[in-house]
């Protein structure tokens, strides 16, 4: 079993309407002296610039981001590219050797019992001469 703690009681304080009311008293004697400043020229421009200032920080936040974001994707399609480069090469390979004339000879001589005609099976056919006047 475990060990169990006991605890005293805390006291609660009680508000003190005097208190309290001096703490409203007081926010609001600040929140009139902040509004004040507020209204001065130079005040004005300082919290102009300050916002300023954090709206350009966010977009540099934010366009550092987009930009990792984007040369990820780069170096993914880069991969990918260079995938399509290899596999095209070997695609280009495979058929170079299968188109070779000696390939090419060889399965037509196996699948079909095809051979190379010799001289006396060679007949040469003479052009024909177009006829003269025929239109």
């Amino acid at each position: 079993m475990g060990a169990v703690a006991i605890e005293r009681p805390t006291k609660t304080a009680r508000l003190n309407k005097q208190r309290v009311r001096g703490g409203v008293v007081t926010a609001l004697r600040l929140s009139q002296q902040v509004f004040a400043a507020l209204q001065q020229k130079r005040v004005l421009i300082s919290t102009a610039l300050v916002v300023l200032l954090v709206v350009s920080s966010l977009g540099v936040v934010v366009s550092a981001h987009e930009n990792r974001e984007l040369f990820n994707s780069l170096s993914q399609l880069q991969e990918q590219r260079d995938n399509y480069q290899r596999e095209w090469s070997q695609l280009l390979l495979e058929q170079s050797a299968l188109s070779a004339h000696g390939r090419v000879e060889q399965l037509a001589s196996e699948r079909f019992d095809m051979v190379v005609p010799g001289k006396q099976d060679i007949v040469l056919v003479p052009l024909m001469a177009p006829l003269v006047g025929a239109r």
